[in-house]
């Protein structure tokens, strides 16, 4: 039965996942949507509000909600909660530290959605696609505690993040030059 409960449980992390990674894309999107003529406003605001709200308490909040029932579930079935305070679960305990870290980012969301949902707009459509990105390290950086564990050095870890978040930076700098160019 554990194996099937932590199946589950990546299967809830993935669908969690998908909604953290597309709502930020929609919030955007909906951002931008304030900028254009009437009556294209008015019909995308639309459209993006028919789409935000399915997305977001149909499937991203139960999906964190199960991946954390699941997720502890595991946690305790599997014995880790014995392991996190061992030297050898170091690694289980900061990747605990970043599912935490995630959990505030989902929250983080539901700010910027019930902001969006009352047509107030406190971000610009660039801050939105760096929060967006936010996401990405969390994953990245959970994967490789899980996968790669106790045998990861903290300072190729720390340099991987670092220039994971460099990366990412630079990849949001280039893709707003290449739209300000082609917008012109």
């Amino acid at each position: 039965m554990y194996y099937y409960i932590k199946a589950l449980h990546i299967v809830f992390v993935v669908t969690w996942f998908a909604g953290l990674f597309y709502m930020p894309r929609l919030f955007i999107y909906n951002r931008e949507a304030q900028d254009k003529p009437e009556p294209v406003r008015t019909i995308l605001q639309q459209q993006f509000a028919r789409m935000l709200r399915p997305l977001w308490y149909g499937i991203t909040w139960p999906s964190a909600v199960l991946t954390a029932l699941l997720g502890l579930t595991v946690f305790v079935r599997g014995g880790w909660n014995h392991l996190v305070l061992t030297a050898a679960g170091r690694w289980l305990a900061i990747k605990l530290l970043f599912v935490v870290g995630l959990y505030l980012y989902h929250f983080s969301l539901q700010h910027i959605y019930n902001q969006q949902v009352k047509g107030r707009f406190s971000f610009s459509s660039q801050q939105l696609r760096v929060w967006n990105e936010v996401a990405t390290v969390f994953l990245v950086s959970i994967i490789m505690l899980v996968v790669v564990r106790e045998n990861m050095s903290w300072a190729w870890g720390l340099g991987g993040l670092l220039a994971l978040v460099v990366l990412l930076l630079a990849a949001i700098r280039l893709y707003k030059k290449w739209r300000n160019r082609s917008s012109h």
